[in-house]
């Protein structure tokens, strides 16, 4: 089991992100929780969890959401746009991102949360 602690990127009215938050806590694990939408990661923070993603801005972006639809369907942007985008609608960062140390996974299906315990 890691030591490190564990901080979710969580969205309370998504189901995969309440389930894994509920892995987290079957395991025993008392978790920082950032309701992102409340308190959104800055370009700063956006970069250095894509670090220990291992992804590009891009494929962190939701494409099913209305704001990715309104304003950036049928585009090509930079990463340094696509993170402007992710600051100015953070709607549109995948969720739940779970981070533990120097890794973090994007935890869908939920499961994969357990990857990182």
């Amino acid at each position: 089991m890691s030591t490190s602690p564990i901080r979710i990127y969580h969205n309370p009215r998504c189901s995969k992100s309440r389930s894994a938050c509920a892995l987290i806590a079957e395991n025993g694990i008392a978790a920082e929780v950032v309701e992102y939408l409340q308190t959104p990661p800055s370009k700063k923070e956006l970069r250095a969890l894509l670090k220990k993603l291992g992804m590009k801005p891009d494929e962190l972006v939701r494409q099913g959401e209305a704001e990715f639809k309104e304003f950036y369907a049928g585009r090509t942007l930079t990463d340094e746009e696509w993170l402007d985008a992710m600051v100015a609608h953070p709607i549109l960062i995948e969720r739940p991102i779970v981070v533990c140390g120097d890794k973090a996974i994007v935890a869908r299906p939920p499961e994969r949360v357990l990857e990182l315990l």
